[in-house]
């Protein structure tokens, strides 16, 4: 299992002291970790796990092997936290507005714009309370890391780097293209027309028909579009901020900057690295809808210069010093910390005995089938 200082975005969850409650789970020092911080976080991940994704109710069996997995990890990382948390208290460690807010310039300068950092924020369900609530505490944590102990990065060290990992700095065959999309989900269409009230009547032949007429409605925007575009595409940015229903492209005139063919949807990639740079493509539709694409540069298969690496390796490798003092530290507070677990089931033991008998039980059914199965 990968240390839990694996980002340092590490105190998402993190919490000022609290006062010792009925519910305590565990006791850190002059601190405790409750009932309620324990199950909220341990829905959080168990909720956002991939077996949730896949319709698996992790918390139905607290014997199960994923409900321990994920009982340890939280376990270690509420204790973590609040040993964290005494350590940044301890040292005066605060983070400014304008600490936050220039973290977050940073971050917009590298994907390019507050649209494109919202639309991400908004695909991932994250509110920008929430964002930036997280953000405080990354930044407490590199203020942290930085009275731990150097992090700089020397030009030696980023060009070793370079040079031992060279096949991640080469890069496919690349187009840049803008785009103009009208949205069209035939499910989404769908559900507008039946949410209408003079629509409740309708049968189910006459709601298709209507979708459909929807539909080809917007494929015929498109190609309207399309036609404007071709006659000139000096139009196409202008055509773009006023008619696409790509909001976070729309404001740049469309630009989707340069991708490589696996980025992109199948029939968008297709047919974007089939157009010569200064045309226009006919209307692709993909699941998103349909779009206008206008290719504006190509980019050969090569590797990219150290010189452009630079700043990126740097940064890496900055962070990755970091995570370690960061690493050094924690292990230091865990050893040195007088943890008591209140409830015994909490303790890493008791998790570890558990699981090890899962992997037992499991090995067990494992060999009853095969011997089962030799049978036949």
């Amino acid at each position: 299992m990968k240390k839990l200082v694996a980002t340092l975005a590490i105190s998402a969850v993190l919490f000022s002291g609290c006062s010792l409650k009925q519910d305590a789970i565990i006791k850190i020092n002059d601190k405790v970790i409750t009932q309620a911080q324990y199950d909220k976080l341990f829905d959080k991940q168990a909720d956002n796990s991939v077996f949730a994704r896949m319709g698996v109710n992790i918390k139905e069996n607290p014997n199960g092997f994923m409900y321990l997995m994920i009982q340890e990890r939280v376990i270690n990382e509420l204790i973590v936290k609040t040993l964290l948390e005494e350590e940044l208290v301890k040292r005066n460690i605060k983070v400014t507005k304008e600490d936050v807010d220039n973290a977050v310039k940073e971050i917009i300068d590298k994907i390019g714009s507050k649209e494109q950092l919202n639309m991400i924020l908004k695909h991932n369900g994250i509110s920008v309370a929430q964002f930036r609530k997280d953000l405080t505490e990354e930044v407490k944590m590199k203020k942290l890391a930085a009275e731990l102990g150097k992090s700089d990065v020397t030009d030696a060290e980023a060009q070793k780097f370079y040079k031992e990992n060279i096949n991640k700095f080469k890069y496919p065959a690349k187009v840049r293209a803008s785009h103009i999309l009208v949205a069209a989900d035939p499910e989404e269409v769908k559900e507008i027309v039946t949410s209408e009230p003079k629509n409740k009547d309708l049968t189910e032949a006459q709601i298709k028909a209507k979708v459909n007429e929807e539909m080809n409605a917007r494929k015929a925007k498109a190609e309207k579009l399309q036609n404007q575009a071709k006659a000139n595409i000096n139009d196409f940015a202008k055509l773009a901020k006023e008619n696409s229903d790509d909001a976070a492209t729309a404001v740049k005139g469309g630009d989707l900057g340069f991708f490589a063919h696996e980025e992109m949807v199948p029939e968008f990639s297709k047919a974007a690295f089939a157009q010569r740079p200064n045309t226009v493509s006919p209307v692709v539709k993909s699941k998103f809808g349909y779009h206008v694409i206008l290719v504006t540069d190509r980019m050969e298969a090569g590797q990219e210069p150290f010189e452009k690496a630079k700043a990126d390796i740097k940064n890496y490798l900055t962070n990755q010093k970091q995570l370690e003092l960061l690493d050094n530290l924690t292990e230091s507070l865990k050893k040195n910390a007088k943890i008591e677990y209140v409830k015994a089931e909490y303790s890493p033991k008791a998790i570890q005995d558990k699981l090890q008998n899962q992997v037992k039980e499991q090995s067990q059914d494992d060999k009853s089938k095969t011997k089962t199965e030799n049978k036949k």
